[in-house]
């Protein structure tokens, strides 16, 4: 079973300015947890934090007591909505470890956690130093605890913290030049990462066989397609001998023949299909690389209630389809949760998503209000050409790496989103700004009912 924690920038800033107030002393936290859930694996998200005030606790460099008043509202709201405790503390003096003190203390709040929410599920404990590093742990109801696999901060960087290791491993031969240039630690991110890939055609193709080479440890695919033989301009490691197969199973063998370690789970689905929001909803970053507008808008949805980082590609090919053309150009948007949203940055509208929901519920009726004005087409199939979708996919796939490693000049806030024409010679940036209100109150909620807050996969959840 692997167990991961996830949490924002600006969340992680709060608490380390919280936990580490300038006195040398220690300091805690309550966290409520939404909780995802996919076979073997189980992600904890940060939905809201309560800071327990510094002069209510007796602290000093060694220890913290708190009152437990503060916990009891988190419980009740916890027991009602399905969803975990956890407590962080700081150890100012930068020991990296749960310590005696520590065991003897969650032994006894976590006893007194289960009993009160009595769901079975477990709840979490946290340490943090004065560098920002956390590790956590898992507390069953029988009084056992585990490590997390990682701690993972989504913010204008990427960090991912996990338990300290005695002995170093060996970076394997295929990674050393990647450690060279971006360091062995972002390598050793990499290689306990779990990525998503929604969308395995002209851009999600050449995502796949870049984060493979990267190291990446899980590989999640999501595409309902089958390979055609138009795709074969574009889709990186197809062959004519592939045209049939469903496009997920291609990249998912090819990823294996390749041997660097990596474990895939493909999905010959839409988005929209139970398993394949699970799979996506344990993952630590996602690429979306969609042409519609429904299954971005969905996948920003599933970022924002789990905590994921979402990485765009958007690529537009004007062309006359006699050899004219008008435009070449593409985009990557970072998003992060809680913060701005692909609707929110004009990327589509409302009544386009209402325009393509429609064209795939009832054709019939699309053509109808089309034809009489009421709604925008949805656009068409436009041409496709692997060398320009290879470079947008390059963009994005780089722009993970400068994330996790950050290596700008300026700070990675700035690039929240990169647009380069390639006919008009432009390479333009634009910062994170603004926050989409409406989905940012579901961010860290985890699992619900209805799903995503959305009654019709709600449905699919308890028909699957």
């Amino acid at each position: 079973m692997r167990t991961t924690l996830a949490l924002t920038g600006a969340q992680h800033a709060a608490l380390c300015a919280h936990l580490f107030p300038g006195d040398g002393r220690e300091a805690v936290a309550l966290m409520l947890c939404g909780r995802a859930v996919s076979p073997g694996r189980t992600k904890f998200v940060v939905n809201r934090i309560v800071p327990i005030p510094h002069h209510a606790c007796e602290r000093t460099d060694r220890r913290v007591t708190w009152p437990t008043a503060y916990l009891e509202p988190l419980l009740a709201e916890a027991a009602k909505r399905g969803m975990a405790v956890a407590k962080v503390h700081s150890h100012p003096g930068g020991d990296l470890r749960f310590s005696e003190v520590d065991d003897a203390a969650d032994a006894d709040l976590f006893g007194g956690v289960h009993a009160w929410v009595d769901d079975g599920q477990p709840h979490l404990s946290a340490v943090m130093v004065p560098d920002g590093t956390m590790i956590a742990r898992a507390h069953g109801e029988d009084g056992t605890h585990a490590p997390l696999d990682h701690v993972g901060v989504v913010g204008d960087d990427l960090r991912f913290h996990r338990p300290p290791v005695h002995a170093a491993q060996a970076v394997p031969e295929f990674a050393r030049r990647h450690a060279q240039a971006f360091g062995r630690a972002t390598f050793e991110a990499m290689r306990h990462l779990r990525v998503g890939v929604v969308g395995c055609s002209g851009t999600g193709g050449p995502v796949v066989d870049q984060i493979a080479r990267l190291g990446v440890g899980e590989i999640v695919l999501v595409d309902p397609d089958l390979v055609e033989d138009k795709n074969l301009n574009r889709i990186v490691n197809t062959t004519l001998a592939d045209v049939g197969r469903p496009k997920v199973e291609v990249l998912a063998a090819f990823v294996e023949r390749l041997g660097l370690g990596a474990r895939v789970e493909a999905f010959p689905c839409d988005l929209s299909r139970p398993d394949a929001l699970r799979a996506v909803s344990t993952c630590d970053v996602v690429f979306g690389c969609m042409d519609g507008v429904e299954g971005r808008d969905l996948l920003n949805r599933l970022a924002t209630f789990y905590v994921l980082a979402y990485l765009d590609i958007g690529v537009m090919l004007d062309a006359d389809g006699e050899g004219g053309i008008d435009q070449i150009c593409g985009s990557v948007h970072y998003l992060q949760p809680g913060r701005s949203s692909l609707r929110g940055r004009g990327l589509y509208t409302d009544g386009m998503l209402e325009a393509e929901s429609l064209r795939r519920q009832d054709p019939a009726a699309y053509e109808d209000r089309l034809a009489r004005g009421y709604i925008r087409g949805v656009p068409q199939e436009r041409p496709a050409v692997g060398a320009v979708n290879g470079l947008f996919s390059s963009l994005a796939v780089v722009e993970l790496l400068l994330r996790l490693h950050p290596s700008r000049l300026d700070p990675n806030g700035d690039f929240a989103v990169q647009t380069l024409s390639l006919t008009a010679g432009f390479w333009q940036f634009a910062p994170e700004e603004g926050t989409d209100d409406a989905l940012a109150r579901y961010l860290g909620r985890g699992d619900m009912r209805p799903f995503l807050n959305r009654p019709h996969l709600d449905m699919l959840m308890r028909a699957a």
